[in-house]
């Protein structure tokens, strides 16, 4: 049994984390560092609740630490944990720079021990359903494929993620779950344009970004807005033996928001079909692949018992960051930029 600090008990570890790990078998959370410990001393009695990270860190009740505390904080709790000799779990993003993320996973093999990114969207229905249809050839060779993760709160909220801090914005928040699907299907681009802006009133971190992903051969755009209130596909692909659109989201985040259980029967079946065109022209839908989040948990497990390697590696988790920074630069400078990685780290791609 991997015993299971969780640092932090906002949206990320209230929402996501605490229901897939208590839902996936070789995991118990004994402790959770938090200041909202009367809600979680009512919700969950069984769960140790501290007010110091500092002290589940240090804990002998912990092997796994689950980093899901504000971005600006992700780096500091994870080298701790790593220190204590624990393994880490972090939630996106990695860190606030590919510096940062460098210095996380070269302790992490110091002390050998199972750092990995949160990178869950790899298990969402959506991303499972477009990557098996490319594989399959539905498309062909793929020349033009197109991201979106929009949503619409047109009012900017007093919560960190929408204020002037460090690691704030939707490039941070929202790209890496992107990014990372993109490097899975694609692997490392050449270079990265973007465009980062605030379009909402009041609002003083970017709200809205569009990147543009250079490969040879096809191009990749990725897109984050909170201005969209419907109409916007969540992927488009177009290639040279035809097309393919997925319109709706996974509905695993919807699902837990509304409390249902990951055990339960309708877990991850997303009833909206892949649409596919023939170069004729003629569409079919194709049912998509249920989702399942609790992969990324069991793959963690799995790779802590070294029955399996880590889902996420460090080689990867620095590619999505140098994604995020070489984004930010680009925005900032209005030139296309390339990705900060080294030789070595890039040849990890094979």
């Amino acid at each position: 049994m991997i015993h299971v600090g969780l640092i932090g008990y906002g949206y990320a570890g209230r929402i996501f984390h605490l229901p897939l790990i208590r839902a996936t078998p070789g995991f118990l959370v004994t402790t959770i560092a938090s200041s909202r410990a009367d809600e979680l001393k009512t919700n969950y009695p069984g769960i140790s609740v501290v007010a110091d990270p500092s002290d589940l860190v240090r804990s002998d009740a912990v092997d796994l630490v689950v980093v899901a505390s504000p971005n600006d904080s992700h780096a500091h709790w994870a080298l701790a944990a790593l220190d204590a000799g624990k393994h880490v779990v972090v939630e996106k993003p990695f860190a606030l720079s590919l510096a940062e993320a460098r210095t996380l996973t070269a302790r992490a093999d110091h002390a050998d021990r199972m750092l990995a990114v949160f990178h869950n969207r790899r298990w969402d229905s959506d991303f499972l359903s477009v990557r098996a249809a490319i594989e399959a050839g539905r498309v062909g060779r793929v020349a033009h494929f197109e991201t979106h993760f929009d949503r619409f709160r047109p009012q900017v909220r007093q919560r960190w993620r929408e204020q002037a801090v460090a690691g704030a914005g939707i490039w941070y928040d929202l790209a890496p779950h992107l990014v990372d699907q993109v490097l899975q299907l694609f692997g490392l681009p050449d270079a990265v344009e973007a465009n980062l802006a605030m379009l909402r009133h009041s609002a003083s971190v970017d709200d809205w970004a569009h990147a543009l992903l250079h490969y040879p051969g096809h191009r990749v755009v990725i897109h984050a807005s909170m201005l969209v209130a419907g109409g916007s596909p969540r992927f488009i692909v177009h290639g040279d033996n035809g097309s393919l659109v997925k319109r709706l989201p996974d509905q695993q985040e919807a699902q837990l928001l509304a409390g249902i259980v990951p055990d339960s029967a309708e877990w991850g079946h997303d009833p909206d079909d892949l649409y596919v065109w023939s170069p004729e022209g003629l569409q079919q839908r194709v049912a998509t692949i249920p989702g399942d989040q609790r992969g990324f948990y069991r793959a963690v497990g799995a790779a802590i018992r070294r029955e399996s390697p880590n889902p996420v590696p460090g080689h990867q988790s620095l590619a999505v960051m140098a994604v995020i920074e070489a984004g930010l630069l680009a925005s900032a400078t209005g030139h296309s930029m390339p990705l900060g990685l080294s030789d070595e780290e890039r040849a990890a791609w094979g």
